[in-house]
Parts: structure tokens; C-alpha cells; sequence
């Protein structure tokens, strides 16, 4: 069997990797240049970004199928870069950045993506979807001939926009149900542009927002000075647009696993995204991750290997090169009708099912999260924001959960039978439990159910052992796992940890 014959097995199917990509290149024409206006950038620059990123993930990356390119949530973060400095500097900044993933990638830090809850998940999606949602409806707008501000469509201009934007969605909904042969996504596209540039419609296109047309990306190294004062300017932003990519990117990694049924690696992802960067940033570029929304459209698509990647960034640059004339006659309608799908796709609408089926604080934290990424644009922020509540109030929850359960055996000691771990949330829970004044002369704590968490765990105990000393009683812990009884001895050169071993009570290792 050959290699083309074992991919085939596994279900790749080239047709539909090059229909699929080029789809995305489609749909990643806008959203570039939509990005270059926000960080008040060239609408090339958003293009070559798109393509540096999207070949070089598609090639190293750790997770097959994911599209990765010029996004709002780096964008936001540049704006002020920009205004401030100039883009020499963004240049700059993009390649520190880059750096700066690679090494969190070799260091293995991805893993800690495992920190973020389930309710962050869902609402860092939703929020997305939202954000994706309500993108589009800019396009909705035209300017004021006499104000020369924005205002929203009316009339007929409207009417074609909204029409052609419910055909496109039609199309993508139902056209599966007839035939797979064409992803849905293309075929609504190209037959809403064969219809409206057929009988010369009057709508906007892609070529109203932008001309994409260009030339090759050449090399350039940024042109600031090679000095600390440099340094202190671009490592803010290089750290946060390093973060904020790897946190929408891992995430992003994480949603595509849950609809292909298989698992990527982050750490790959991580290093291919550093390296994308740093290449981008000698390129002119401004930088980008991984975009949910043309990923799932991939996926969608049938685009589950890299190829469809390395499709969508070779089209998206042959765009750039020759085809700029035919891609600026695509009206936007099509395109919005795309994003408004991929958005009503991205909403897990089953988070609204459980609201009632799952902890008030989970609830809190989806609503949350969701709203600090529409609101502020900010998803480093609301998934941090998210996994810190959503910590405190697991350690709130297991603070309540600690018990004891206190016998007096036949030689007169005092059992304590600890239930639920020690550590800084649950001390005053754990102090309150016993009795020194009315207890026998020894008494014994038992952690077989129990364990010794943090410093506050160990000062926690010194502390009882401390009291019961001074009433001239004893305490035997019993049955402390080995890692506790090593936390415990290394503590000795902070604390002194007083502790009594009776030889009936011998410790249990692991």
C-alpha cells in the first residue's frame, strides 16, 4: 500500500483539501484586511500575515486542519503600538513575539491549557461567535453623502444586501443535505457572485472595502534602533500578543479536537506559531494565530489534513499576485453570509441548556468570559479572568468539604480521622475540629482520606502540635503520603514542624 493509499484509508481526500482550502482563502480576504484597518496598518500587510502564518502552521503546526492568520484579538493589542511608535516598531514587536511562543513551546508550557475549565471553554466560543457575529454587521453600513459618517443601509440597498446574505446561508444550510461532491461554503459563494455580477447588481464588494492587489512579500529587517529603550518599548506588547495568541490558538486547537474526534499537540502548535511570527515580522507583517472561524469553516469543509492549509495561504498570496481583479468583484454578501453561519456554528448552544444543570459559579464564569471577549476584544483577559474564579471557587468548595471523624480507642487516644485535603482555604475549617483543653493525653490525626496541600497545611499543623504541646499532650500523624511527609521535612528550615511518631502508628508510604 502506498502513502497516498494509507492517507486515503485514513480518510483524506485531496478533492476536497483543495476545495476546502480555497474556500478559506476566500473568507480570509476580508477578515485580513478588516484586521489591517482595525490596527491601522496597510490592508497587504494583513495579507501577507495570513499567508506566512497559514503556510507555516499548516506545515509544522500540531494540529492539522487549523487555519492560523492576521486576528482581531492581536490587532487590538497593536493599535496603540502603532499610533504610538509607528509600525517599524510593530515589526519589531512581532518578531520578539514570535521568539518569545517558540520558547514557551520548547519549555512545554502548552499543557497548562489544561488549567481552563470547561465553563471557559464555552464561554470563550460563545464570545467569539458573538465577536464573529457582530463584525459583519458593519457591512451593513454605507457613508452619508452629507455628513460623510456611517449609517445603515436603508431601501433597496438593504433589501439586495440582506437577500443575497440569506441566500448565501441557505445555500451552506441545505445544499449538504442534496450532495457533498462541493463544500457548501464554495458553491454558496461562487453562485452568489455568478448571480449578482451576471446581472450587475449593485452591491458592495471586496474591492470596496480595499484594493488586495500586490506584489511578493520581500525581506525586511525593522528599521529601529537595536538598544534597550527599543527593547522596553516592543516587550509589553511582544508578551501580551504572544499570550493572547497562544491562549486563542490552544483553545482554538482544543475546539477542532472536539470536532474531529482527534487530539493535536500543543506545544508543536506553539513553536510553529513562534516561528510563523518571527518569519512574519522580517516579512512586514503584523502578526496573528490561530482564527476559530476559518478553521471551522475548513473543518466544515472537509479540510482535515495540512494540505488544505498550505491551499488556503498559496491561494490567498496567488490572490494577492494575479487574481486581485476577480476577487475584488466578490460581494461582500456572500462573504457576511459565510461569517454569519460560521458564527451560528461557533455558538455552542447547548451551554444555554445547562444553566439550570451545572453550578451557579460555572453560569457566572461563561457569562463572564463571553462578555469581557465582546466587550473588550480581550480573550487573554476573560480566559484568565475565568480560570482565577473558577479556581477560587473550587478551593471555596473544597474548604467546606473537610471533616473529622473523632473516636477514643481502647488504649484512651483520641482519633481524628481527617476527610477532604488541608491546605490555605480549609485551616480554619481543620483548627475548629479539635478539642486540646477536654482531650486525652495522646491524640492522633489520621490523613488516610486526607492530604497535606500547602505551606498554610504544614504552619497549620505546627501550629496544633504547638498547642497540644503546651497542655503536655502528644499528637501522632498517621498515615501522611510520602509526598507529604517530604513537604513536611522540608519545611523544617522555615518552621519548626512539631510532630510525634508512636511506633503503633507507623506512616504508610504510597
Amino acid at each position: 500500500m502506498t502513502f497516498v493509499d494509507q492517507l486515503r484509508a485514513k480518510g483524506f481526500n485531496p478533492k476536497n483539501e483543495i476545495l476546502s482550502g480555497l474556500t478559506v482563502a476566500l473568507a480570509l480576504v476580508p477578515e485580513a484586511v478588516a484586521f489591517s484597518i482595525i490596527a491601522q496598518v496597510s490592508p497587504l500587510i494583513g495579507l501577507y500575515t495570513a499567508f506566512f502564518l497559514g503556510l507555516i502552521t499548516a506545515v509544522l503546526g500540531g494540529r492539522p486542519g487549523m487555519i492560523s492568520g492576521a486576528t482581531g484579538a492581536i490587532a487590538v493589542v497593536i493599535v496603540s503600538l502603532v499610533v504610538r511608535h509607528g509600525v517599524e516598531y510593530l515589526f519589531a514587536a512581532v518578531v520578539l513575539m514570535g521568539l518569545i511562543q517558540v520558547i514557551i513551546g520548547l519549555l512545554r508550557l502548552g499543557k497548562f491549557i489544561r488549567l481552563v475549565p470547561h465553563a471557559v471553554m464555552f464561554g470563550f466560543v460563545n464570545g467569539l461567535a458573538i465577536v464573529i457575529f457582530i463584525a459583519q454587521l458593519s457591512q451593513f453600513k454605507t457613508l452619508d453623502p452629507t455628513t460623510g459618517g456611517e449609517v445603515w443601509m436603508q431601501g433597496q440597498a438593504l433589501w439586495i444586501m440582506l437577500g443575497f446574505v440569506l441566500l448565501t446561508m441557505a445555500i451552506i444550510h441545505f445544499l449538504p443535505k442534496l450532495t457533498k461532491a462541493v463544500p457548501s461554503t464554495l458553491a454558496a459563494i461562487l453562485t452568489v457572485s455568478a448571480v449578482i455580477i451576471y446581472f450587475g447588481i449593485p452591491t458592495r464588494t471586496v474591492g470596496d472595502i480595499a484594493s488586495i492587489a500586490g506584489g511578493l512579500p520581500e525581506f525586511h529587517l525593522p528599521d529601529v534602533p537595536f538598544n534597550l529603550e527599543t527593547l522596553s518599548i516592543v516587550l509589553p506588547y511582544s508578551l501580551v500578543m504572544a499570550l493572547v495568541g497562544l491562549i486563542e490558538s490552544l483553545l482554538t486547537l482544543t475546539v477542532i479536537d472536539e470536532m474531529t474526534e482527534t487530539r493535536g499537540r500543543g506545544n508543536k502548535e506553539a513553536v510553529a506559531q513562534g516561528i510563523a511570527n518571527v518569519t512574519t515580522g522580517f516579512f512586514s507583517g503584523m502578526g496573528g494565530c490561530a482564527m476559530i472561524g476559518q478553521s471551522i469553516i475548513n473543518v466544515s469543509s472537509g479540510g482535515r489534513y495540512r494540505l488544505s492549509g498550505i491551499v488556503a495561504s498559496v491561494s490567498l498570496l496567488t490572490f494577492v499576485l494575479v487574481g486581485a481583479p476577480l476577487i475584488e468583484k466578490i460581494p461582500m454578501a456572500a462573504l457576511v453570509g459565510l461569517m454569519f453561519m460560521v458564527a451560528i456554528g461557533t455558538f455552542e448552544w447547548a451551554s444555554l441548556k445547562i444553566f439550570r444543570k451545572v453550578p451557579t459559579t460555572d453560569v457566572v464564569v461563561m457569562i463572564l468570559v463571553a462578555g469581557v471577549t465582546v466587550i473588550f476584544h480581550n480573550l487573554a483577559v476573560a480566559v484568565i479572568i475565568g480560570v482565577v474564579i473558577s479556581a477560587l471557587a473550587f478551593a471555596w468548595e473544597n474548604a467546606k468539604r473537610i471533616r473529622a471523624r473523632k473516636y477514643v480507642d481502647e488504649q484512651g487516644y483520641k482519633h481524628y480521622e481527617i476527610y477532604g485535603p488541608l491546605f490555605f482555604g480549609s485551616v480554619a475549617a481543620f483548627n475548629s475540629k479539635f478539642d486540646i483543653l477536654n482531650d486525652p493525653e495522646h491524640v492522633v490525626i489520621d490523613f488516610e482520606e486526607s492530604r497535606v496541600v500547602d505551606h498554610s497545611a504544614i504552619e497549620a499543623l505546627n501550629k496544633i502540635t504547638e498547642r497540644y504541646a503546651r497542655q503536655h499532650k502528644k499528637v501522632h500523624l498517621r498515615h501522611l503520603s510520602q509526598d507529604c511527609r517530604k513537604m513536611l521535612d522540608n519545611a523544617a528550615a522555615i518552621i519548626e514542624v512539631n510532630y510525634y511518631e508512636d511506633p503503633h502508628y507507623k506512616v504508610v508510604a504510597d
